[in-house]
């Protein structure tokens, strides 16, 4: 399966389908000089730089089957040809901890501050809002007594890491 991925910061997600030996045939960035570049670089995966509003374009360009939301932090609109093959990863249990301005480290300060004590990730499909579209696949981690949001925030990775690629091979059974 072909992949396209939408980065907007230090591309962990990115290097976790890259280490899993994902066909990924081409990266856009939200904007320059993030450290996920050089992580698509280093991998010989080309990377262009654009806007939301151009991401789509972009993307034609490498025909990918899939479009995996790699800690792309803004809202798309997705085109109907796209429908139902874009990915995004979310570091809670949604629906709970979502919408917009919920991402990364404020996600696990809400968790904390709300006394959970469960947390995890979930991968959806996209659509056009922040972290609605229909759920694939969930990961739940602990929420220990002495945790910090960086503390959390590690466990939760570790969920994303087998959630993503779980996902993927479920995308790839649908759309190939």
């Amino acid at each position: 399966m072909r992949i396209a991925a939408l980065i907007s910061g230090s591309g962990t997600t990115l290097q976790n389908l890259i280490d899993r030996g994902f066909d990924i045939v081409g990266v856009v960035a939200s904007r320059p000089g993030i450290a996920g570049i050089a992580r698509a670089e280093n991998a010989g995966i080309p990377v262009v730089v654009a806007s939301a509003d151009q991401a789509f374009d972009v993307l034609t360009r490498w025909q990918p089957d899939l479009v995996c939301l790699c800690g792309w932090l803004k809202l798309l609109t997705i085109p109907e040809a796209y429908a139902g093959r874009v990915l995004n990863i979310h570091p809670s249990l949604l629906p709970a901890f979502g919408g917009p301005g919920m991402y990364g480290r404020r996600v696990h300060e809400a968790v904390l501050a709300c006394g959970a004590k469960t947390s995890g990730c979930t991968v959806h499909l996209a659509d056009n809002t922040y972290d609605t579209g229909p759920i694939l696949v969930q990961k739940s981690v602990p929420v220990l007594e002495n945790d910090t949001p960086e503390t959390l925030a590690v466990r939760v990775f570790a969920a994303e890491c087998e959630a993503y690629p779980e996902a993927i091979r479920m995308m790839e059974k649908m759309v190939l």
